[in-house]
């Protein structure tokens, strides 16, 4: 099959080596696409005050779950484009590309007039407190109205991770939010536009990563070539973006959703609970993206793998994942445990903030010693295509465990946002004991995207 420099066939060579080449790049890239939101925490954090650092926590919150939505149909892109990949199909790669591309623009037009009509419902529902209600509806008008851009990056992230290529996003998103750390700098220390000027910064450095990522593939002679006439929705791949992607969509929305109970649930003990949860989540996300990451690179490695019907070596794939996950964030728990108040400080320093942060983190960090494991097996299965098994196995752990725990622990037992803390790693250990018990009944095995030897359906 003819590729171009950055299709890479990761069925072949060595394990170990493909995966620490294919995952340092997209974890880092992950590192600095993370700093796009801490950036705008810590800055208007320091500059702007407590209040809005509270509402740009709160505004996050909803366009994290929309993004996350997406970025799960995104997988079933990924996952297709790697199948096919290793099976050798470019027709079925380009028609998938056609119709990811295209069915994601309808869907921002839709998200974007929907979530403008229903921000002031959505923030009241969430229980917004009135000294950061102001600062979380510009925040999350501004974000909403460039979620075209959102959308359209992680979309061509996807695609490129599909077709083996974890490298040039990277390059992308390192001038991206350089942009958005320059742009923060001016539009809340200097040009005191608080939330808001976060929210402007974030959007223009997502477009400027798509339209960066569109030239170079444009130059390159990508297999989709960005015409009017390439935007194109195929019924067949239309279905099986669907089949393999909504579950994770669906998944990704409801572990967002299960955070937006708990972001409800700090908004009912104040402003300083509420912007405590957020700098905790800021943090946590850089203290799991090496996880996350190396998950990613797992489903990227299996997909390909799976298509060329190499099943052991898939599963070779997310043990060593497991291995270089635990290797990076086992310290960094460590880290988090000696020295939790330094790390709050970084955010702000209010003494209710501090103490409300401290005590949070100290217990959702021991969710750190159990995310290699349950996202290596995400990887394993979203790779192979079971998207459903993942759907379900949030379902279980978000909905019937963290929610109720973080709600049981927080308010019926009075631990406040000490108990609210116990949701995630009592949720992730969870989802550990499903996901072990799917792996060993050898059901991953079994095909979910039907490919001929020869790559033809």
């Amino acid at each position: 099959m003819e590729t171009t420099a950055f299709e890479h066939n990761l069925s072949k060579g060595n394990v170990t080596a493909q995966l620490f080449r294919f995952a340092l790049p997209f974890l880092i890239s992950n590192l600095i696409q993370s700093l796009y939101s801490v950036a705008d925490m810590v800055i208007v954090g320091q500059f702007a005050g407590t209040e809005a650092m509270s509402g740009v926590n709160i505004g996050s919150q909803a366009t994290f779950i929309i993004t996350n939505i997406v970025f799960g149909l995104c997988v079933g892109g990924t996952v297709l484009i790697g199948q096919y990949m290793g099976a050798g199909n470019r027709n079925a790669i380009r028609e998938v590309i056609g119709t990811l591309f295209s069915g994601l623009l309808i869907l921002a037009a839709v998200i974007t007039a929907s979530m403008l009509i229903l921000t002031d419902p959505l923030l009241r529902l969430i229980q917004t407190p009135p000294e950061s209600y102001a600062f979380a509806k510009s925040y999350f008008i501004v974000t909403v109205s460039g979620i075209v851009f959102i959308f359209g990056y992680n979309a061509l992230s996807a695609v490129m991770r599909g077709l083996g290529d974890s490298k040039n996003p990277l390059y992308f998103v390192t001038i991206a939010c350089f942009t958005n750390i320059v742009l923060d700098l001016l539009l809340v220390a200097v040009i005191p536009l608080g939330a808001m000027g976060a929210a402007i910064a974030t959007v223009v450095s997502q477009a400027l990563s798509m339209i960066l990522c569109i030239i170079y593939l444009r130059k390159k002679g990508f297999i989709f070539n960005f015409s009017r006439s390439s935007f194109k929705l195929h019924k067949h791949r239309v279905r099986q973006i669907i089949t393999v992607g909504l579950p994770s969509a669906i998944q990704n929305g409801t572990v967002g959703i299960s955070f937006m109970f708990l972001t409800a649930f700090a908004n009912s003990i104040g402003y300083a609970a509420s912007a405590a949860l957020g700098a905790v989540g800021k943090y946590n996300g850089f203290a799991i993206l090496p996880a996350v990451a190396i998950s990613s690179s797992v489903s990227a490695m299996v997909s390909h793998n799976i298509g060329a019907g190499e099943y052991e070596r898939a599963k070779k794939t997310m043990l060593t994942g497991m291995l270089f996950a635990m290797a990076i964030t086992y310290p960094i728990f460590i880290l988090t445990q000696l020295f939790p108040a330094q790390i709050i400080k970084i955010f702000n320093d209010d003494p209710a903030l501090l103490a409300y942060g401290v005590e949070y983190l100290r217990v959702f960090s021991f969710d750190y010693l159990l995310v290699p494991f349950v996202f290596c097996f995400n990887g394993l299965y979203t790779g192979a295509g079971h998207t459903r098994f993942s759907l379900f196995n949030s379902l279980i752990s978000s909905v019937l465990a963290r929610v109720p725990a973080a709600y049981v622990f927080g308010f019926v037992f009075g631990w406040g946002l000490r108990g609210i803390g116990v949701g995630a790693p009592f949720a992730t250990l969870v989802a550990l004991i499903v996901g072990v018990i799917f792996f060993i009944s050898g059901k991953w095995k079994k095909q979910v995207v039907v490919l001929s030897p020869h790559g033809e359906e």
